[in-house]
């Protein structure tokens, strides 16, 4: 079975009426509206800028102004005002068609990773000094944007699995594609300078070249899709509906994704990845529906997704450069704040929607039984596996050392060289493993509580709160000491936790609630992050990518005290609500019957959860993954009580984390690979996996 003939589950929020009555006169209505906001947002974007030159110097234009006003109009504010145009328009135009084809109220080039592996491709080539034109960029840019697409469709069943599971496989995917930038960007910093900030979605243009060049390839892609209009609302009856209606399912739904992720391209090429605009704009029009019947027709919805999309991306601009000043408009990419609303429109959407796809089973329903001697034996060789991650980790590195050295080190005879290599890298390998097996902890409750198997800190908005307190501080106060850093870092995390877990409280908690409101919050955290960066410590970028890839370069000893405190401490507890982690994995009736207090445990839990993120996090960055695999393999081993799983994630934890450190510090020394990326590399085809094998127990199940 294929991606683009897969069964058909209809999403509430998507589900068009496209043989309704149609409102001709509110359509028109509407329409006009539209336009006469549009020409406003552009008149009033058209005056913000750098220079001094206003709306009254741009009018007096007309009647032959003065040259400079003509000069700031053609080579600053005209490029940038249709460079929003075109990607508002582009972004619209490909969310609608996406969401449409995957009938998916979160489909979006952002969620199916489109933008992602578009950014690669455009940052692969610039690492490796090669300049393209606009046009190879962007059909460079389209491979990239296309594979990641169809690896995420096909990974939820077309997008039509349920919107936790293609979150999941989004996220997952554009995690893995974003590491793989990143370390490209950290790597050839000097070959890549100043796309960080493009990275996240910048409207400044130079001139209008690549615009020229581009436009003609959105504007035959805005056609062809309203040429298919009435082709995706036949498809929007169901497939069954349309083959019988003698639509080709298949080759509609094909030519719809090419034309999306086109769109998708061209825009990346042009301004970077001005996020959520294609998830926004479809969203907001669809809300129409309600006053304007017939709105849901394609014809309809795809040309006020556009103006939406171009509404979305000029209206932050002029919010940005309002609050910020003209040259927040140059350093601040305008992709920061549709982040920010975006993030807020997921939110919004999560409460309104219950999942029930296939990601919801007990994450230990499908783990073998093993026997009390397999359990020991798995303990001793996850035990085994550890600690020779962690010795390898005390040899390897730019100076590697014998087993000999470190035993005089030991014993305090070594010679000043290998003393001080030794006393630099033993905090780094404790980071790695009590950071590891800090968050496979994490990992392991949250999973249980959730009772998802495809949830993990991360998901939850945790490390991203935990990542905006520390870089907080960092910037602000970068000589702050490693208690500060911990407890802030610990104080964010904390505050994502308590917004996360409120917000998707409704009368009891649904688990993928939780879970699409914790990715919304990880979204906005991301955001606000990349703000700090690039708003008040621009030159910077470096030791920022470095801290969100997750690194244990320069660690001290008493950076890594937080972790083993909160290990120390909290894993004892989590350990001895074992049975209330196995209750809470299997449904909400079974421990409520058995007395266990649901809603009183889950709390407990999830802010153990939190604690032990952040310090993890303020110790060694954000690391993602190790919370989604290091329980995954144990409950493969060891089967799905607590009692056995976690000490075996927590071993197999810190063995991860301490071998990706290695990794880094190694192959390419004395350049180093972040953790945090090396783990993403690991993680995501195990992620990936799991991912293809539930969809294969779905389909075997319909």
């Amino acid at each position: 079975m294929t991606t683009l003939t897969a069964p058909p589950r209809p999403e509430p929020a998507t589900a068009p009426a496209p043989g309704g009555p149609l409102a001709a006169s509110r359509v028109v209505a509407v329409f006009a509206a539209a336009t006469v906001l549009l020409l406003v947002v552009t008149a009033i974007h058209l005056t913000q800028g750098t220079s001094s030159v206003g709306a009254l110097d741009l009018l007096r234009l007309a009647t032959g102004g003065d040259d400079e006003a003509a000069r700031v109009l053609v080579a600053s504010r005209l490029p940038r005002l249709l460079a929003g145009l075109a990607v508002g328009v582009a972004l619209g135009f490909a969310g609608a068609a996406l969401q449409s084809i995957a009938r998916n109220p979160l489909a979006s080039p952002d969620t199916l990773a489109v933008n992602a592996g578009a950014h690669l491709a455009i940052v692969a080539v610039a690492a490796f000094g090669i300049s393209l034109p606009a046009l190879p960029a962007g059909g460079l840019a389209f491979c990239g944007g296309l594979a990641a697409a169809a690896l995420v469709m096909a990974m939820s069943s077309g997008g039509q699995a349920g919107t936790t599971r293609l979150i999941l496989a989004g996220s997952a995917t554009a995690l893995a594609l974003t590491s793989l930038t990143t370390l490209l960007l950290l790597l050839f910093e000097q070959a890549t300078i100043g796309l960080f900030a493009w990275g996240n979605g910048s409207l400044v243009q130079s001139d209008l070249v690549a615009l020229t060049q581009l436009a003609p390839v959105i504007g035959v892609a805005v056609v062809a899709l309203m040429l298919l209009g009435h082709r995706l609302d036949i498809l929007a009856l169901g497939d069954d509906t349309a083959t019988v209606l003698g639509l080709d399912v298949r080759r509609t739904r094909l030519v719809a994704t090419l034309l999306a992720v086109l769109l998708s391209a061209a825009a990346v090429t042009l301004t970077g990845p001005v996020a959520f605009v294609g998830l926004c704009a479809p969203v907001i029009v669809r809300l129409l529906g309600r006053v304007v019947p017939g709105v849901h027709r394609h014809r309809i919805l795809l040309p006020l997704s556009g103006i939406a999309g171009v509404l979305i991306v000029l209206g932050s601009d002029i919010l940005l450069r309002a609050v910020m000043g003209g040259q927040a408009g140059v350093d601040i990419p305008t992709g920061v704040v549709t982040s920010l609303l975006g993030a807020a429109v997921l939110i919004w959407l999560a409460r309104r929607h219950r999942d029930a796809g296939p990601t919801r089973r007990p994450p230990g329903g499908h783990a073998a039984i093993r026997s009390a001697a397999f359990h020991r034996t798995v303990l001793v060789v996850a035990g085994a596996v550890t600690v020779t991650a962690v010795v390898v980790g005390m040899l390897a590195g730019d100076t590697w050392v014998l087993l000999g050295d470190i035993v005089n080190w030991l014993n305090g005879s070594t010679g000043p060289a290998y003393t001080f290599v030794l006393d630099q890298r033993w905090p780094r390998v404790a980071a790695a493993v009590l950071a590891g097996a800090a968050l496979a902890v994490a990992g392991t409750t949250v999973q249980a509580v959730c009772r998802n198997p495809l949830a993990e800190p991360g998901i939850l908005g945790i490390t991203a709160g935990a990542g905006v307190g520390a870089v907080s501080l960092l910037t602000f106060v970068p000589l702050a000491g490693v208690w500060a850093i911990t407890g802030v870092a610990g104080l964010g995390a904390m505050l994502a936790f308590v917004l996360v877990y409120a917000t998707a409280w409704r009368g009891g908690l649904s688990s993928d609630r939780l879970v699409l409101i914790g990715f919304g919050a990880w979204q906005g955290g991301t955001a606000v992050t990349t703000f700090l960066i690039v708003a008040f410590d621009p030159w910077n970028t470096g030791k920022a990518l470095t801290w969100l890839s997750g690194s244990t370069y320069g660690r001290t000893a008493t950076q890594v005290l937080p972790v083993a405190i909160a290990l120390l401490v909290l894993t004892p507890a989590v350990a001895t609500a074992r049975r209330e982690l196995d209750l809470l994995a299997l449904d909400d009736d079974t421990p409520r019957v058995l007395g266990v207090r649901l809603e009183r445990t889950r709390l407990l839990a999830l802010a153990g959860a939190a604690l032990l993120t952040s310090t993890a996090v303020s110790a060694v960055g954000v690391i993602g993954f190790v919370g989604l695999v290091a329980p995954h393999m144990a409950r493969a081993l060891v089967g799905g009580r607590h009692a056995r799983v976690l000490p075996v994630a927590a071993l197999l934890g810190a063995g991860l984390v301490s071998i990706a450190d290695t990794l880094g510090r190694t192959v390419i020394a004395p350049a180093q690979i972040p953790a945090g990326l090396v783990t993403a590399m690991i993680g995501t085809p195990y992620f990936v996996w799991l991912l293809w094998r539930s969809r294969a127990v779905a389909t075997t199940a319909r």
